[in-house]
């Protein structure tokens, strides 16, 4: 954190950042309590022997069982069982006949790398899972509890002490929350977990050793990391754990079902995720547990999710690495282009990698890009599968324990190519004795270890598989009631794997069973990005909508998939709403269409959909009686729906559409005019316009404006909604770029506050009320809100108090939309192209207790400025606000001094530019109003003067929170000025002056001189502000002489206003006379 020493008098600065800039604490997982601040498939399934599936609903209710008898089938299975054979055999023939080697290959010079490693940790023979996230739960009350610290990092312990198995880390932090280390509660808080094992699982919790030097001794005693190690039960007795379990360690003493056991401790965060929908079919599913219970591991979101599928729980964790099954101490991973081997010297803390560039000339012949790498089964090679259907096989050099390190360190080297098959080979992976394939066309294929074909499903009919996870349970042995089908080898002997899980390309999860070649589909996601949802208005349901043209219904208390429907190819939801009655669901399309659906059938009410949009539907929005639909478009457009009766029919019809912004509209709202009840509707944009339109003049093509205001002068409006009333005014609150809340008069759309908002890296994009339970909580209110990445809840009303808000980490990838439930209890955010939407449960107490912790009155306010209370900023402050009095009464007067604890409100931008805020005359007369009518609603009396307080307050919500920066003007300079000899954007002279005269609060040309001949020095001090010098006459000024020829940013900031660049190698600089000072 930077300090900030106040050396020289503030009389004028550019930016008041260096007082108390807004730092962005971006610190993934951390608590922050804010510092001031593929295209979807229409076709069905088709599976042998399986005619009765209808649609995917139906898939997804049934049991959809698939059995395939292999040679025991008659007729057509039969026939293709034969052809099947004989493929096999010739691909025998041709594999084991040498598993061609096509190309060898001399050693290539190896690139080899030291890396200092602090901590490392293995897993089994196919993945290792680290990390530190939220613990969550199926059940309605998710509960969660503190760590004994805010911010856990994850270490590891010493490699001697861990187990060749699937090591687990279960920490959990309760949300990645974002907090200010100032504004922490001081005491620790110790976290209380609950947690059960999974059924014929070891268990074994090991004290984590800390490596940090900065951790105190009773930090490092009290953290405590949970730990499930899964191994069956034979091994689990074989290996007794020999690593240190503290006392009290709940593996140690863990039973059946921990994970998903439901922890009884209160929440103390203000929000926890209880539930992540959707998964990432980019990234693999890992089957971690089969028998008794159906447990699988995916990605959703930056969640790693772990999922009962019979009981429909969830637990969550984070990220994986591929490891030798045999030596922990190795592992390989590879980029589309390379392989990577690592070697991990325990001794000496040291990780050497061998990366060999593979080009077309190392086998004469075309190799393709990687896709995975495994070690082979026989462990002295590595396999590395290609999109071309090709395997590369590398040996590793691995020179004796006892050898100097003159014989070099271990490396691979590729030595053979083998074109493995036609398809593009997806996944690569091992399993007992077999070499295991995925690839572009859906077959699932098995080879030996000498690269010759075992067997192989083709028969499924699937998408592109994009991983294959089998079970940690060997495979049953045959017995007279097994079905095993026997391989593709001469022989036919019975083949025998594990039941294993397969996740494709369309998003699809399913889970085969070998003995019987049983094909069982576990669930459905969207395939693509999803942008919207929308939450029920009186029932816990939630509808999903993705680009793939899916939308998905959820019954989010139980956690059920209720229904779904899959719109024509080409059609990509882009917007949902429900209507007021919940009878109703507007969706607006990628293409332009809108439907208006059933609700609970999502059928469509209106024959045809509405196509009067050619680009996507961004909006979609209801009045409160249900008689108009709002929607609004990337092309600025906003179109409005009628409901007309026809034939006793209540039938939605087409009014009229409008190009009323000249930018991106960022809200469409209906609200309800005050005095007759009917709707009103508004919509804002990025033009910085606020439009209402007159609906009841708007007639078939026709949609009449009522008003347009402007919202802002420099910044942009990001969203808006209706504040709740409580106070007797009724406002808009609309939120900017600037971290501004601003609140419009919602009759005369004057601005009536300015407001803080939250600063949490990046600007408010969506808004919401939370919603009350009783007519009791009316006057206690809640607003949650979504920026680029995060989700935060804000007490109402807005004051700039930064104990009021809290915000924590949705979606890294980048949030793309947001609702809450009808009951205030849950909000729900979309992650786009994580395909992805997390569930957060609310707790309202956990932010008042933060704000409790806060302090009262002024408290809060001290610790946005340097220094706070006691420091010299607000020392400077006090200061000029007493001489403010004294200027106003008059410097030389010899009358008895009046003391006040107020000032003129005339005086108040003086003092503002003193103190090194420099407000546009826009943004004073706002500051004016904000003044003159706060307290006009209650007495019907204006107000002339303002206390110190007050003042403070005002200070601090309207200043910029950052700052004025260098790339803000140098932004500016972009615009207006040309590219000069030196290659720097410049404005000539001339030109300079004439936009000073000529554009935005432009001056006159005796104030332009006037500033200009003040800041050159050329007339006296206090010249036309203080009284005292009122009369004296200005100097005269030549520009010719005192500007150059050509004004870059530069030039303008030091030698025109005199300020210097603070230049700070982690943020923008800064300009301002105040030095910092680390």
């Amino acid at each position: 954190m930077l300090k900030i020493s106040l050396e020289t008098s503030p009389k004028r600065r550019m930016s008041d950042a260096e007082e108390n800039p807004l730092e962005e604490t971006e610190e993934y997982g951390e608590i922050e309590m804010e510092e001031g601040e593929e295209e979807e498939e229409e076709e069905e399934e088709k599976y042998p022997n399986d005619e009765g599936l209808e649609n995917m609903q139906q898939e997804l209710k049934e049991d959809n069982t698939l059995a395939w008898r292999g040679s025991q089938e008659e007729g057509e299975a039969e026939g293709e069982g034969a052809e099947g054979k004989e493929e096999g055999e010739e691909f025998g023939k041709e594999e084991a006949a040498g598993a061609q080697e096509e190309t060898t290959v001399k050693p290539q010079e190896i690139t080899k790398s030291m890396i200092s490693l602090e901590r490392l940790t293995p897993t089994d023979s196919q993945s290792i899972l680290s990390g530190t996230l939220p613990k969550t739960y199926s059940g309605r009350e998710s509960k969660h509890s503190l760590q004994s610290e805010l911010l856990e990092t994850f270490e590891l312990p010493s490699m001697a002490s861990q187990l060749e198995f699937l090591d687990l880390d279960l920490t959990t932090s309760a949300g990645q929350q974002l907090s200010s280390p100032e504004k922490q509660p001081s005491g620790e808080l110790a976290e209380r977990t609950d947690q059960r094992p999974q059924d014929e699982l070891g268990q074994e919790k090991r004290h984590l050793e800390p490596e940090r030097g900065d951790l105190e001794p009773e930090k490092r005693e009290g953290r405590k990391e949970t730990r499930v190690l899964y191994v069956n039960e034979k091994k689990e007795k074989e290996f007794q754990p020999k690593a240190r379990i503290p006392k009290g360690s709940l593996v140690s003493t863990a039973t059946e079902d921990i994970l998903f056991q439901k922890d009884d401790g209160a929440n103390v965060y203000p929000l926890a995720m209880t539930w992540s929908f959707g998964w990432n079919s980019s990234l693999p599913v890992y089957y971690i547990q089969d028998e008794n219970q159906r447990v699988l591991l995916y990605a959703s979101a930056h969640t790693a999710v772990i999922y009962n599928v019979f009981k429909n729980n969830q637990h969550h964790l984070q990220s994986y690495l591929t490891f030798n099954p045999t030596n922990n101490k190795e592992l390989v991973s590879n980029s589309k282009t390379q392989a990577i081997y690592y070697k991990w010297y325990e001794e000496g803390d040291i990780l050497v990698h061998s990366a060999p560039l593979l080009t077309e000339k190392t086998f004469n012949k075309l190799v393709g890009k990687f896709s995975q790498s495994v070690f082979h089964l026989n462990l002295t090679q590595i396999l590395s599968a290609t999109m071309e259907g090709k395997l590369v096989v590398w040996d590793i050099y691995r020179p004796p324990r006892s050898a100097s390190t003159s014989l070099g360190f271990p490396h691979i080297t590729p030595c053979k190519l083998v074109h493995l098959q036609k398809e593009g080979i997806t996944v690569l992976t091992t399993v007992d004795s077999y070499v295991v394939t995925g690839d572009i066309r859906g077959n699932i294929k098995f080879y030996d270890h000498t690269l010759s074909i075992v067997n192989w499903y083709s028969h499924f009919k699937l998408s592109s598989i994009r991983s294959l996870s089998f079970s940690k349970t060997p495979a049953t042995p045959p017995t007279e009631n097994t079905n095993y089908p026997p391989d593709y080898t001469l022989k036919g002997d019975l083949f025998i794997v594990r039941n294993f899980i397969i996740g494709t390309s369309d998003a699809s999860v399913y889970h085969l069973t070998a003995d019987g070649t049983k094909l069982e589909k576990l669930f459905v996601e969207p395939k693509d990005a999803i942008c919207a949802i929308s939450c029920h208005p009186y029932q816990p349901l939630i509808a999903i909508g993705s680009f793939c043209g899916m939308i998905k219904v959820w019954d989010y208390e139980q956690k059920k998939y209720l229904f779904s429907r899959i719109f024509e190819k080409g059609l990509g939801v882009q917007s949902l709403t429900y209507n007021p009655e919940g009878a109703l669901l507007g969706a607006g399309f990628t293409e332009g269409t809108v439907y208006i659906l059933d609700a609970m059938s999502l059928e469509s009410e209106t024959p045809e959909p509405f196509k009067y949009s050619r680009t996507s539907v961004t909006h979609v929005s209801f009045s409160h009686d249900s008689q108009y639909m709002a929607t609004a478009d990337v092309s600025f457009t906003v179109a409005v729906y009628v409901v007309r009766v026809k034939n006793g029919r209540r039938v939605w019809e087409y009014l009229a559409r409008l190009r009323s912004h000249r930018k991106s509209i960022r809200s469409v709202l209906f609200g309800v005019h005050l005095d007759s009840n009917e709707p009103r509707l508004l919509s804002l944009g990025r033009d910085r316009l606020l439009i209402e339109y007159n609906l009841l003049k708007s007639y078939k093509d026709h949609l009449e404006v009522l008003d347009i205001q402007r919202t802002d002068q420099g910044s942009y409006p990001t969203c808006m909604v209706w504040y709740p009333p409580l106070t007797k005014e009724l406002f808009l609150l609309i939120c900017n770029s600037g971290y501004k809340v601003k609140l419009f008069n919602s009759t005369t759309k004057m601005c009536r506050k300015t407001l803080l908002g939250p600063v949490y890296g990046s600007p408010i994009e969506q808004i919401q009320i939370l919603p009350v339970k009783t007519p009791l909580e009316l006057q206690k209110r809640y607003m949650v809100f979504i920026n680029r990445d995060k989700v935060g809840l804000q007490i109402l009303p807005v004051d700039g108090n930064p104990h009021k808000t809290s915000a924590l980490i949705c979606h890294p990838s980048g949030a793309a939309g947001m609702d809450v439930s009808y009951d205030g209890r849950y909000t729900f955010t979309a992650g786009g192209q994580d395909r992805s939407v997390v569930q957060w449960e609310i707790n309202l107490s956990a932010l008042e207790a933060a704000v409790s912790l806060g302090g009262e009155d002024l408290t809060p306010f001290y610790g946005l400025v340097s220094g706070g209370r006691e420091g010299k900023f607000y020392r400077e402050l006090e200061d000029y606000f007493y001489y403010s009095q004294l200027r106003s009464q008059g410097i030389d007067t010899m009358e008895t001094r009046k003391v006040s604890e107020h000032i003129c409100l005339s005086e108040l931008p003086f003092v503002m530019r003193a103190i090194g805020f420099y407000p546009s005359e826009e943004k004073i007369e706002d500051m004016f109003n904000e003044i003159r009518f706060s307290e006009y609603v209650d007495t019907g009396k204006l107000i002339d003067k303002i206390n110190l307080p007050d003042f403070f307050k005002v200070y601090l919500n309207h200043r910029p929170p950052f700052g004025n920066t260098m790339s803000g003007i140098q932004r500016s300079f972009d615009i207006l000025g040309f590219t000069n000899s030196k290659g720097k954007k410049a404005i000539r002279r001339e030109d300079f002056l004439k936009l000073l005269q000529t554009k935005g609060e432009h001056m006159t040309e005796e104030e332009m001189s006037d500033c200009f001949a003040t800041l050159f020095g050329l007339n006296p001090e206090g010249w036309k502000s203080e009284p005292a010098a009122s009369s004296v006459k200005g100097s005269e000024i030549c520009f010719e002489e005192e500007l150059p020829d050509e004004i870059t940013a530069e030039i303008f900031t030091t030698q025109i206003l005199g300020l210097t660049i603070s230049q700070d190698s982690g943020q923008d600089p800064t300009v301002s006379e105040v030095e910092r000072s680390a």
